[in-house]
């Protein structure tokens, strides 16, 4: 089964054609409907850039369909990926989500699809999620780990119906059930602290408050061994995102192979190995790349605060 693929875009026509053109090159790309939420521009010096993206959606060609969805007000990045995976998920039991900066290796859609398929009625698995961070150890073809994630991902309705917005209920159910250290990689990275942020305002993270959501309910997200997904919207071009380099990675030149996919657990092996990866970095954290590591939108949960 096919899966329709939901694309978020803003401001970034470059970025959104070479998203748009990697999709192109999956196998079996013809067979899916691209579905397109286009955000209105925040601030006058905006239109241009946004006129320009959706100029170019209107020359998309290749996909079953192509369907997009123009915001005559701006939303943000967080109102805008709410409501339109809601939207999408009201009419399609499931759905893979991508942003106007992520390009993604030929073998993205076969692993999104083969994922949701395999996983469909296991109530323990609520996401796929196609970008793997750049540790240094060798990883499993496959491999769970606990919450949800957001550079390239894909869920069931089932899964969404879980997502809970309300971020000050998320972190004191975290803090109640003394869950705080665990949410934070054993204190490898204070995501508890993007959590505070998103409710004082000082960020918009839809995904930190998806991640809690999956986290608390003791979901369980399916990782590629090899990054299927590259953030190309490390570049400074993305609101709140700087030059990112150490986060960036080599799209795997070979498929995944599900047959290697051990058990539907904790893979103790790869959570070490990117705890260590978020340890080194907050050890790093005051050097010039990354400067921006500590916003969770660059990363892990995201890359633009509101447009």
């Amino acid at each position: 089964m096919t899966t329709p693929i939901v694309l978020f875009v803003y401001a970034r026509p470059e970025h959104t054609k070479r998203t748009i053109e990697a999709l192109l090159n999956n196998r079996g790309s013809s067979a899916h409907d691209l579905i397109v939420f286009s955000d209105a521009p925040r601030t006058p010096d905006k239109i241009y850039a946004v006129t320009a993206v959706r100029e170019y959606l209107k020359t998309v060609k290749g996909f079953r369909s192509v369907t997009v969805h123009y915001r005559v007000q701006n939303l943000g990045l967080a109102n805008s990926i709410i409501t339109g995976v809601k939207q999408v998920l009201s009419e399609h039991e499931r759905v893979i989500v991508l942003e106007d900066d992520m390009v993604t290796s030929p073998y993205f859609l076969d692993y999104m699809n083969e994922g949701l398929d395999r996983f469909a009625a296991d109530e323990r698995v609520i996401s796929i999620h196609g970008y793997v961070y750049p540790v240094q150890q060798p990883l499993p073809e496959a491999f769970f780990l606990p919450g949800a994630d957001c550079w390239g991902w894909a869920t069931w309705r089932r899964g969404w119906r879980l997502f809970n917005p309300d971020g000050r209920a998320l972190l004191n159910e975290l803090r109640r059930r003394g869950l705080l250290e665990a949410f934070d990689f054993n204190g490898a990275y204070s995501y508890s602290r993007m959590l505070e942020g998103q409710i004082k305002g000082k960020n918009d993270s839809w995904a930190v408050r998806w991640h809690a959501s999956a986290f608390l309910a003791g979901k369980l997200t399916l990782y590629p061994g090899r990054s299927l997904v590259r953030n190309i919207g490390l570049d400074d071009s993305g609101t709140h995102c700087g030059d990112d380099s150490a986060l960036d990675v080599s799209l795997s030149p070979q498929p995944i192979d599900f047959t290697k996919l051990g058990e539907v657990a904790i893979c103790e092996e790869a959570r070490q190995a990117i705890e260590d990866f978020l340890r080194d970095s907050s050890r790093r954290r005051n050097s010039q790349i990354w400067r921006k590591f500590k916003n969770l939108f660059c990363a892990r949960h995201g890359t633009q605060k509101p447009n």
